[in-house]
């Protein structure tokens, strides 16, 4: 069970890239969840096919090619169910059943992604501290279930 996010919202960009622009991740936080996210089983890190250069795309070693277009950020590339933004944001956007990610909208975690084609598609806000670590990276797992569908 997903605890509600304390506080306000972040702010968030109105044009592209969608980013996170207020309430970071503290740079030795962020450096944790990319870490903690390029640790979990077969995931490898990459380049992403739709994000600036600064994201690390979470690419899984197990499985390239997507099972339907809503379960990637990248439709008809290769399989891109989350990346990660740069330290100037420390948001991540990734791809959830549409239920759980307005769940997670309800809960002050996400927004919906602002290029979304699919509903499936949110920003998931960058931790503050070590409870909101665990959380996001849990959701970062959701997903990556999702994507292997």
């Amino acid at each position: 069970m997903t605890l509600p996010r304390r506080g306000s919202t972040p702010t968030t960009s109105t044009e592209g890239p969608h980013r996170q622009i207020d309430q970071l991740a503290p740079p030795e936080l962020w450096g944790r969840l990319v870490a903690a996210v390029f640790a979990l089983p077969e995931v490898v890190e990459g380049h992403s096919q739709v994000s600036p250069a600064s994201s690390r795309a979470v690419f899984l070693t197990d499985r390239q090619v997507e099972s339907s277009p809503e379960r990637s950020l990248a439709p008809g590339k290769r399989l891109e169910p989350v990346h990660l933004h740069g330290v100037d944001d420390t948001s991540v956007h990734l791809v959830l059943p549409e239920d759980r990610g307005r769940e997670l909208i309800d809960l002050g975690w996400a927004e919906p992604h602002g290029y979304a084609d699919f509903g499936t598609e949110f920003m998931v806000y960058g931790p503050r501290d070590e409870d909101e670590l665990a959380t996001v990276v849990g959701i970062v797992e959701e997903s990556l279930a999702f994507a292997r569908g």
